[in-house]
């Protein structure tokens, strides 16, 4: 409440510029009337297709562009990659009735770089809780913070083989996870376990996803399933991935369903706690975008154990919440963007050709 305050006050010159871009006139409308509305952003205009919006981001610069899925010439999807890079900055966030919980849509929006989705409202979202809905995601997106230089590393990490790669991370999370995956060598093959925040009705698209996106099997983690080699992992939406050391050696994986401090379910913390225990050293934790601070308590214990802890920079990240808190701490071995990422993994296995 008190950002919304904050955000209000202020002249509209220093509110957070939004471009539309949507095919119905009454949606630009309405949209309009709601950033608006709200005090906490300037519409910088409102247009009907892709190519209206590349020729306004030619020559203006916004900070949030609101992009429809579905519309005649350039689909919103196909056109999503031209419109990051022109848009120099700018967060997308896709406003479509495509965009529903589950929809495969919405994970290859994400996947291209959107920042984040919201479906318009209709028979299953009121216009009410839409706006409510649509005011809180532009003061996230909307914040203007400027780049923060790459600290030197806190604790520079040993060079010894990994044998496991845990990742975890929220908004603009599945993105960044795409670009570190595709910057791996192939010749990298130690198993990699991911906790993305997304609701169970996505992960069977995101895990196919990322299938697709680095030509690996990529499965959703079930109980008792042996960590082995050339596996990627996801967690189920309704629990927490932690390991468990399995007899005779190596490590299992276990879902859990219990409380944890942040509130996340499937949370990151235990993923790292439980990894850390079962790898020491031998573990690499990754941190990307993300709102809150999941991951913090499990970085700590990482680090403790003698194991890596990686950030994604803030100028890559979508929200620098949950690796900045990491790299705030003073945990973190190194501040990257996502490929760059991939490729430190890849050098500290010593898989780099």
């Amino acid at each position: 409440m008190a950002r919304l305050q904050a955000i209000a006050a202020a002249p509209a010159s220093a509110r957070p510029r939004v471009l539309i871009v949507d095919d119905s006139a009454v949606a630009r409308a309405v949209l309009t009337r709601m950033v608006e509305d709200g005090a906490t952003c300037t519409v910088a205009d409102a247009v009907p297709d892709i190519a209206s919006a590349l020729r306004f981001l030619a020559a203006g610069r916004v900070d949030v562009i609101l992009l429809d899925l579905e519309m005649p010439g350039v689909h919103g999807l196909a056109g999503l990659p031209d419109i990051i890079a022109a848009g120099a900055g700018a967060k997308v966030l896709v406003v479509s009735s495509a965009a529903g919980e589950g929809a495969a849509a919405t994970i290859e929006a994400l996947a291209l770089g959107a920042a984040d989705t919201l479906v318009k409202p209709g028979r299953c979202v009121s216009a009410g809780s839409f706006a409510a809905a649509l005011a809180e995601k532009l003061v996230r997106l909307g914040e203007r913070t400027e780049p923060s230089p790459r600290p030197a590393a806190a604790h520079p990490a040993a060079h010894h083989d990994i044998d496991v790669v845990a990742i975890g991370a929220s908004t603009g999370g599945i993105h960044a996870i795409n670009s570190l995956l595709l910057a791996l060598p192939r010749t990298f093959r130690k198993p990699i376990v991911i906790t993305q925040h997304l609701p169970s009705s996505f992960i069977p698209y995101f895990a196919e996803q990322v299938a697709i996106a680095t030509g690996r099997r990529c499965q959703v983690a079930a109980d008792t399933m042996a960590l082995h080699d050339d596996m990627i992992l996801v967690a189920p939406g309704d629990a927490h991935v932690t390991a468990v050391r399995a007899p005779g050696g190596g490590a299992a994986i276990r879902l859990s369903q219990a409380s944890v401090a942040n509130g996340n379910m499937p949370s990151v913390d235990p993923m790292f706690e439980t990894f850390a225990e079962c790898f020491g050293a031998r573990m690499m934790a990754v941190v990307l975008s993300g709102m809150g601070r999941d991951g913090l308590a499990g970085a700590r214990l990482v680090r403790s154990a003698g194991g890596t802890v990686v950030v994604q920079d803030q100028a890559s990240s979508v929200v620098w919440g949950m690796p900045g808190a990491v790299a705030a701490a003073g945990l973190a071995s190194a501040v990257l963007p996502p490929e760059a990422i991939g490729g430190y993994i890849a050098g500290q296995h010593g898989a780099i050709a």
